[in-house]
């Protein structure tokens, strides 16, 4: 039997777990840059909304591809698990945003670009921070790939 460490250090589900992280980003970074730059909402707003939104995609594809094989239950065990997801990545959710917040804030003035694009590289430095917490809570507690001993 695999330890939870183990079972955490899979290169495929890991790779797995990035892909579905780098379409999260995307969509996330794509939210809060047109939120803000187009629509004049507050950064950290934005990045909730741009978050969540990345959230329910992600969920949608870690339950069909990434852990796929630990689903299971029916409707009931799906909500259960979307229900879990959103709860674990709050912690993920809130180091994001608050590095973001941090980041964004800064007096940077890139050569091309301008502030869609620091919003950009902000939100990224944002997102990387929080993806540790979210793989290691979701594999964990959402789709429970190991029991931890």
């Amino acid at each position: 039997m695999n330890s939870w460490v183990d079972e955490l250090a899979s290169g495929v589900r890991v790779g797995q777990f990035a892909s579905v992280g780098a379409v999260g980003a995307v969509v996330d970074t794509a939210t809060v840059v047109a939120l803000t730059s187009w629509l004049g909402v507050y950064r950290g707003s934005a990045k909730l909304v741009g978050a969540e939104l990345a959230i329910v995609l992600m969920f949608l594809l870690n339950e069909n591809w990434t852990f796929a094989s630990e689903g299971g239950g029916g409707l009931r065990g799906l909500l259960w698990r979307f229900g879990k997801s959103n709860l674990v990545r709050a912690g993920g959710v809130l180091v994001a945003t608050v590095v973001f917040v941090h980041v964004s804030g800064l007096d940077v003035r890139l050569p091309v670009g301008g502030e869609g694009l620091w919003l950009v590289a902000a939100n990224g430095v944002g997102i990387a921070a929080g993806t540790l917490v979210n793989y290691v809570a979701e594999s964990l507690f959402t789709w429970r790939v190991a029991a931890v001993e």
